[in-house]
């Protein structure tokens, strides 16, 4: 069964313009920001999502557990963030459309953590905030059938997929098919369904967003909820995508260096020979002569091998 929810003209519109903005990052070769770019935005990423769940790390300790550094602080949240960070870095050797690999990833998310990690739940469960019982999750017996028909729909359905992204986030946190863990693990597939299709939300920090707008985040969980479709929560996270694409570009309104452009072409040609035209080819913006003193500089600084002379020359990036 396809999951309800309806494409309204407001979602229809922030689709539009989630679209123009993501061609406005592939065109400033932004898809891949800058080494030092990504880490700050990976640690601003695990950071965000668990602070949610009430980890008490700062990015400045998990900057420093990332450097094998010493941290003092409690142990859960520790482990929960070298958890993270274990999970974030294996982050593209996960399959978006495998309910095996949302269960191995939650397996090192919660390791240490839960029992039952990386294990679908069979018991009956309910969420509290408070004194008042939030949302009843569906019967234990019904947890892995209700999976594997929200893995069908991401995989046939033929909805866009900012929108598919949306209602298995919201679909996965009504579902609540694991013990604990569950609202970072649908986060996290989020981001992976995207980076698929659009590499630049590896390193978008939607989290951060998601933490700085957190009452909302509930507000528009407990509406659909309500409604009993994810009309409401698609529209909330679409306006959260379109909030970290600007602020990226807004960000990142720079002119790429040698070193930059070097660095983004070598995961577009992935390891084959190439000519400077095709470099040219994809940097469309610069001139011949740039084009080649940046091959040269590539070469010189022994990040490329060249083969070849005049016409004929051609260029390999080294392993």
């Amino acid at each position: 069964m396809k999951p309800p929810y309806t494409i309204t003209e407001n979602i229809l519109q922030l689709v539009a313009t989630i679209s123009e903005k993501l061609g406005e990052v592939k065109a400033m070769h932004l898809y891949k920001p800058p080494t030092e770019l990504r880490k700050k935005n990976r640690i601003k990423t695990i950071q965000s999502s668990l602070e949610i769940e009430g980890n008490t790390l700062t990015e400045e300790q998990i900057t420093a557990l990332l450097n094998n550094e010493r941290v003092l602080a409690p142990k859960k949240d520790i482990v929960e963030v070298q958890n993270a960070i274990k999970v974030y870095e294996q982050l593209n050797t996960y399959n978006p459309n495998k309910l095996k690999d949302l269960e191995k990833a939650h397996g090192l998310l919660m390791q240490g953590l839960i029992q039952e990690a990386g294990k679908l739940r069979i018991k009956n469960v309910g969420i509290v905030k408070g004194e008042k019982i939030e949302h009843i999750a569906p019967n234990g017996s019904m947890v892995r059938g209700l999976m594997n028909d929200l893995f069908n729909y991401l995989k046939t359905d033929k909805d866009i997929l900012l929108i598919k992204s949306c209602v298995f986030h919201y679909e996965l946190e009504f579902i609540h098919p694991f013990i604990d863990g569950n609202g970072r693990m649908g986060r996290l597939w989020q981001t992976l369904i995207l980076m698929q299709q659009y590499p630049v939300f590896e390193y978008l920090p939607v989290e951060l967003l998601i933490k700085e707008k957190q009452k909302g985040y509930y507000n528009a969980l407990g509406k659909s909820d309500k409604l009993g479709n994810s009309t409401p929560f698609i529209e909330f996270l679409l306006n959260i995508i379109l909030q970290a694409l600007n602020d990226l570009l807004q960000s990142q309104n720079r002119t790429l260096t040698v070193k930059d452009r070097i660095s983004i072409f070598k995961d577009k040609i992935e390891g084959e020979l190439f000519t400077r035209k095709d470099y040219l080819n994809h940097y469309k913006e610069i001139a011949q002569a740039t084009a080649s003193r940046d091959l040269k500089w590539g070469v010189e600084q022994q990040i490329l091998l060249k083969f070849g002379e005049n016409r004929l020359t051609k260029y390999k990036y080294k392993d």
